[in-house]
C-alpha cells in the first residue's frame, strides 16, 4: 500500500470514529438532558470533537439525533446494530411471511410495541416525533430513510397475503398500512392508554375483520 492510500485509509477511519462518536453522544444525551437541553456544544464537547466536525456532517442538532436514532435502531453495524447478531439494514428486511398474514402481523406489532415501551429509546424517538413536526427538512430526511423504507416492507407483505386470497383484490395498501400501524403510534405518542401485546392484537383481528375478502 502506498504512503498516500495508508494515509487515506488512516483518515476514513478517523473520520468513521468520530462519526460514531458524535451520534453515540447525540443518542446517550438526548435520554439524560432531553430534547430542549441538547445542544451541538454539548453533543461536540462529550464526543472529544470539535462543532465545526458536525456542522461539517448534519445540519441541524435534529438531523445528528435522526441518524444516531438509525444506527442504534436501524441496522448499522456495531452500537447494537446490524452485522453481529444486529438487525438487518431496512433495504434488505423483510416482515416475516409464514403464510399466515394474522400472525405475521401480530408479531411484528408485538415487536414495534416492545421497542416504544424501551426506555432506552422512549425520550429519544419522542424528542424526534416533534422535531420533525416542526422542521421540514428532517421530516423529509425522515420520510426518504425510515418512513417511506418501512412502509414499503408493509405493503410488501401485505401484497403478498392479497395475492394469496387472504386479503381484498381490490384494497388500498397505504391505508391499510395507516389502518393497522396509525391508532398504535398515537396511543404511544398521546399516552392515551397501555401500549400492551393485548391491544396491538386487537388492533390486528379489527382492521383484518375489514380487509378480508
Amino acid at each position: 500500500m502506498t504512503d498516500q492510500r495508508r494515509s487515506s485509509a488512516g483518515v476514513a477511519r478517523r473520520s468513521e470514529t468520530s462519526r460514531r462518536a458524535v451520534l453515540t453522544a447525540a443518542f446517550d444525551l438526548a435520554a439524560e438532558v432531553g430534547y430542549a437541553k441538547l445542544s451541538i456544544e454539548g453533543i461536540a464537547a462529550r464526543a472529544g470533537v470539535g462543532k465545526q466536525t458536525i456542522y461539517r456532517w448534519w445540519p441541524s442538532k435534529g438531523a445528528v439525533l435522526f441518524d444516531a436514532f438509525l444506527m442504534f435502531t436501524a441496522g448499522e453495524p456495531g452500537e447494537g446494530g446490524g452485522g453481529e447478531g444486529g438487525r438487518e439494514p431496512i433495504e434488505e428486511a423483510a416482515l416475516p411471511d409464514t403464510g399466515d398474514v394474522e400472525a405475521d402481523l401480530k408479531m411484528v406489532m408485538f415487536a414495534t410495541v416492545d421497542e416504544l415501551n424501551d426506555p432506552r429509546y422512549d425520550r429519544t424517538m419522542r424528542a424526534l416525533s416533534i422535531e420533525i413536526a416542526h422542521d421540514a427538512d428532517l421530516a423529509a430526511l425522515y420520510a426518504e430513510r425510515l418512513d417511506r423504507p418501512m412502509r414499503e416492507l408493509k405493503k410488501r407483505r401485505l401484497r403478498a397475503a392479497q395475492e394469496a386470497g387472504q386479503l381484498a383484490a381490490g384494497l388500498d395498501l397505504d391505508v391499510a398500512v395507516d389502518l393497522l400501524w396509525s391508532p398504535l403510534l398515537v396511543r404511544w405518542l398521546h399516552r392515551g392508554g397501555p401500549l400492551t401485546h393485548e391491544y396491538a392484537a386487537a388492533l390486528v383481528e379489527t382492521a383484518l375483520g375489514g380487509m378480508r375478502p
